[in-house]
């Protein structure tokens, strides 16, 4: 169940046999001279829906498709929140999903850097209910989708060298099997991208001209993608259903 497809009613029955909720979540950014600028939020979003069209007992959330990109802002079509802004947003979230009952969340991220903002807000969230003397009546669960049990080999055996990290082959690959007709090319110079530290957009940018970190998106193809996202849903299907079985002490 797409919960931006549905109606309300819908949910609200749903939400008498499901109570967790999927949400796909990423940046919107550059990925180098022929990534999508959506790549970190339609990677999750691709895998996420794709296991919903398995499993239709799953509930996907709109996918949260703006992030932390501020060193990407010197190339044109990025869009960034403050880390401030980040945390607010994903704790209103969080506050409207469980005010209607969901009692399990799991943010399916595409975006590494999201990661400790992510963090920081869970441990903002359940700091309230610990200084209230509460248990928080939900629980909150990030995941990767490249961490996903078994993805990662499969990208570092598809690419065994120029994956890197950022632009990877292996994210627009799974771009390309769900956007065939958006396929983009052009001349890597050099090859591989260059590796580096990441600090401000001016400094990100004089660093790595061309938006790569490492990497050779060359290396991508529909079939490659379609090979990662096969491996992906039926180990999210997996995860989801153990966080949601997942035991609670008393």
């Amino acid at each position: 169940m797409l919960i931006h497809l549905s109606s309300w009613p819908e949910i609200e029955a749903r939400l008498k046999t499901n109570k967790t909720v999927i949400v796909p979540i990423g940046s919107n950014e550059q990925h180098g001279p022929t990534g999508l600028l959506g790549t970190d939020w339609l990677c999750p979003e691709i895998i996420a829906h794709a296991a919903e069209r398995q499993d239709d007992g799953l509930v996907i959330a709109p996918t949260f498709n703006i992030g932390m990109a501020q060193h990407h802002l010197a190339f044109a079509g990025t869009i960034s929140l403050r880390p401030s802004t980040f945390m607010a947003a994903i704790s209103d979230w969080v506050s409207s999903l469980t005010r209607h009952g969901f009692e399990r969340i799991y943010f399916l991220n595409g975006h590494g850097g999201n990661v400790a903002t992510i963090e920081a807000t869970f441990a903002e969230i359940y700091a309230e209910w610990s200084f209230l003397e509460e248990r928080a009546p939900f629980a909150l669960k990030l995941v990767n989708w490249w961490d996903l049990p078994g993805v990662h080999a499969l990208c570092s055996s598809i690419f065994p060298t120029g994956h890197g990290m950022h632009a990877t082959p292996s994210e627009i690959a799974v771009t390309q099997a769900a956007y065939p007709d958006r396929i983009k090319t052009a001349d890597y110079s050099p090859k591989i991208a260059p590796v580096g530290p990441i600090r401000d957009a001016l400094d990100y940018r004089a660093r790595f001209p061309d938006g790569r970190i490492g990497s050779d998106p060359a290396q991508a193809s529909p079939e490659k993608g379609q090979r990662i996202i096969d491996a992906a849903v039926p180990a999210l299907i997996k995860d989801v259903a153990a966080f949601t079985n997942e035991v609670v002490p008393d």
